[in-house]
């Protein structure tokens, strides 16, 4: 790909910019599994449930695909519900829970691939936007100390806040561009999920690149991806 024809970089984060991919996955696992342990008869949780249900998407939408998944039926809440319940939202603020628990003990780096892109897309201008499904993307980039790199930052509070409507729309995306003032032809989707990927090919982007972390490049790339890298680094 040639940069020149593009004028903003429209990145997620979890998988893409930080190897938090990892810390949610565990989280999901931890919180999936302890509430699976009431349910006996349901098929047990597996890595392969993260990206068919979970990843990339909207907290509460990820639990509620699971859940659908296993035929398990369970009232929506709210997002104001204590984690100890048995609701989708309360589900999602048990794994949320656990998330922040090893974002505070462990902390997090983003990956020196991604920093070398940032760095060489921001020396030809080409402007950078952080857009995310996660509601922790900002304590994330924070713990990172890379919040500053993006000149607009799309997170699941924006959404929420603002009724955008999460991925696999290409709602979120297209409003970073919007934001940059970057027409979304000139704009390059920067993706790891599944659900994010298709939210690229939905909307009217330059490019879909697909960041496989685990996905898979095929799969990547059946659901939107022009491109498959395995590090952001193959795009200098």
């Amino acid at each position: 790909m040639d940069w020149n024809d593009y004028d903003a970089a429209l990145f997620d984060l979890d998988g893409v910019i930080t190897p938090t991919a990892e810390v949610h996955e565990t989280a999901w696992g931890r919180m999936f599994n302890d509430f699976l342990a009431g349910h006996p008869d349901a098929e047990p949780y597996t890595d392969a449930d993260y990206f068919a249900y979970v990843d990339g998407k909207p907290r509460y939408e990820g639990v509620r695909s699971f859940l659908e998944s296993r035929g398990i039926e369970l009232p929506y809440g709210d997002p104001s519900d204590d984690p100890a319940a048995e609701t989708v939202c309360a589900l999602g603020n048990r794994k949320n829970d656990y998330f922040r628990e090893v974002l505070r003990t462990e902390g997090v780096e983003a990956y020196p691939g991604s920093i070398r892109l940032l760095d060489a897309l921001e020396e030809r201008g080409v402007k950078a936007a952080l857009v995310s499904s996660s509601r922790n993307a900002r304590p994330v980039l924070e713990a990172a100390g890379i919040t500053e790199r993006f000149e607009v930052i799309i997170d699941g509070e924006v959404a929420a806040a603002e009724h955008i409507a999460g991925k696999p729309r290409p709602d979120t995306y297209a409003a970073a561009a919007e934001r940059l003032g970057v027409p979304t032809q000139r704009s390059v989707v920067l993706e790891d999920a599944v659900s994010g990927v298709q939210a690229g090919a939905a909307g009217d982007f330059g490019l879909v690149v697909g960041v496989d972390r685990g996905a898979g490049a095929e799969t990547l790339r059946e659901n939107g991806a022009d491109v498959v890298v395995s590090d952001l680094a193959e795009l200098l």
